[in-house]
């Protein structure tokens, strides 16, 4: 069975095929779009995961009290489980009946 489906008339936006895409450092592109020319903050030439470089834009300090609340709950030991805390006294109740 062969489906034949067209599209409606009119009610599709315009394709351009030569829109020009330009990013905030200077990088200029085209590509197909329903828009003529596209403004962008990011691009294959800033963007950190192709540059390899990771840039932070932090003014807040967030990051850095994230890594130090981190740090700190990392070196607090973590409780023990109640299961663990009676298994202990009885460790403890049954070695000192041994000793006497």
């Amino acid at each position: 069975m062969k489906y034949k489906f067209h599209m409606k008339k009119e009610i599709h936006p315009e394709y351009h095929n030569d829109a020009e895409v330009a990013c905030a450092c200077g990088n200029k592109f085209t590509t197909g779009s329903v828009l003529k020319s596209i403004r962008v903050e990011l691009c294959n030439k800033c963007h950190p995961f192709y540059t390899g470089k990771q840039k932070f834009v932090d003014t807040a300090r967030r990051v850095e009290k994230f890594q130090e609340k981190a740090a700190k709950q990392a070196a607090v030991p973590k409780a023990k489980g109640k299961k663990v805390k009676n298994a202990e006294k009885k460790k403890a109740k049954t070695a000192v009946a041994k000793k006497a």
